[in-house]
């Protein structure tokens, strides 16, 4: 396969980026196998659905932070029963050196989700001392378009806790920081399981 086309004026920007680094990565290795890079963090909110999606989504890599690999456990999952279309990756460097893929163009989008409002905060301001907040700076230095699926968006919410359902009230300045984020660019902020799976659908991963 010819590597891509020289970019046009009017070609989009984040495509154009992508484009240029996998064809970098094929001139290198001979091999062009862009993944879904999906981070999850501290957050049980429909966590079990959205391993399900996980799974159903293909080519992953599975960030998980060491957050949410104490939400795996608490919540009674199993990473390695996902299939083996997905490769985990785990929190086990202090540089989050896995993060360095982005720039060969392994990663034609990425999904933060569920987010805990910690994590939105820390994306908003900047802020990437943790597997997942790593995830979003690095796919937003690289033009690699992201999605994130904020859990605290509305004054009150359900959520499933590890022992059942309980009410969750979030702070106005966790519902100010999800509308920040909503301003980023190559940036779509879910709030819904719906709203994920449609976004999914739309990039053609589910």
């Amino acid at each position: 396969m010819p590597d891509p086309a020289p970019p046009t004026p009017d070609a989009d920007p984040t495509a154009t980026a992508a484009a240029s680094a996998r064809a970098r990565r094929k001139r290198s290795t001979g091999l062009v196998l862009p993944r879904l890079a999906w981070a999850l963090t501290g957050s049980g909110h429909f966590f079990t659905e959205t391993l399900e999606l996980v799974a159903a989504a293909g080519e992953v890599d599975l960030f998980v932070s060491k957050a949410a690999a104490e939400v795996v456990s608490m919540y009674k999952q199993r990473l390695d029963t996902l299939p083996a279309s997905v490769r985990v990756i785990k929190d086990t460097t202090a540089s989050a050196a896995p993060i360095g893929r982005f720039y060969y163009g392994d990663y034609h989008t990425a999904i933060i989700g569920p987010a805990t409002s910690n994590t939105v905060a820390k994306c908003v301001y900047g802020i990437s001392d943790t597997l997942a907040t790593n995830v979003f700076a690095h796919a937003g230095k690289c033009r690699v378009p992201t999605i994130v699926f904020a859990c605290d968006t509305a004054p009150e919410m359900d959520t499933m806790a590890p022992k059942g359902m309980v009410k969750v009230y979030p702070r106005r300045v966790d519902l100010d920081n999800v509308e920040r984020l909503r301003s980023f660019e190559d940036t779509e902020v879910v709030e819904t399981l719906d709203e994920l799976t449609a976004a999914l659908r739309r990039r053609k991963l589910v």
